[in-house]
């Protein structure tokens, strides 16, 4: 009996001990990688060196994927990197100042809708995060506090849409996963890597 008590809650000490790993709002702080691609709802600083007054702070990415600033009042930024929107601000810049160095920083991300990470279903709470580098299933579940008692976790299934080369419309996988085992069991080899784009679908058992 004490054996199984300690079975039954090493998953629930797993979840409360990384329930931070993966936020449900932006998070705070920079975001390193120039490969990010930004989106609607990031929260950016644009800083323009030896020009403070062209600088902004918490310059929020609008809906229609554009934000403004100081002599620029309307440009891109949704779908590009933020190194290739520093580029485009300092083009747009030279007509008022000379030889411009801007530097663009993440403080607030949800990226692009494309790559966001979805969870629907049988899960505590349903959720769409924005997809980050080494994600797994596993952390998935803890962003979405875990299975609801009805779950049907071993009857889970990933879709993933991937664009292939040369074809108009991507291509829709279904990829069964075993969320009890993985929880319940321990069962490392359910713990899949998600790619951006996933959607989780966690469905009712029958009872």
């Amino acid at each position: 009996m004490r054996r199984l008590r300690s079975i039954i809650a090493l998953p629930l000490a797993i979840l409360a001990g990384c329930a931070s790993q993966l936020p449900q709002t932006p998070e705070r702080g920079v975001i390193p990688s120039s490969e990010y691609i930004l989106g609607a709802g990031d929260t950016l600083t644009v800083f323009v060196y030896r020009a403070p007054e062209l600088s902004a702070a918490d310059l929020p990415v609008r809906p229609d994927g554009r934000l403004s600033l100081p002599l620029v009042p309307d440009i891109q930024a949704a779908g590009r990197t933020p190194s290739a929107l520093a580029r485009d601000i300092e083009a747009k810049l030279r007509d008022f100042v000379r030889e411009p160095s801007v530097t663009v920083m993440v403080r607030g991300f949800q990226g692009p809708p494309s790559r966001m990470i979805r969870v629907v279903g049988e899960v505590a709470q349903p959720m769409s995060a924005p997809y980050r580098d080494g994600l797994t299933l596993l952390d998935v579940i803890i962003g979405a506090r875990g299975l609801t008692r009805f779950a049907a976790g071993n009857r889970a299934t990933i879709i993933r849409r991937e664009s292939l080369t040369g074809e108009a419309h991507p291509q829709t996988t279904r990829i069964p996963v075993r969320l009890a085992d993985l929880l319940r069991d321990g069962d490392i080899s359910q713990d899949v890597a998600m790619h951006p784009g996933d959607t989780l679908v966690i469905p009712q058992g029958w009872f």
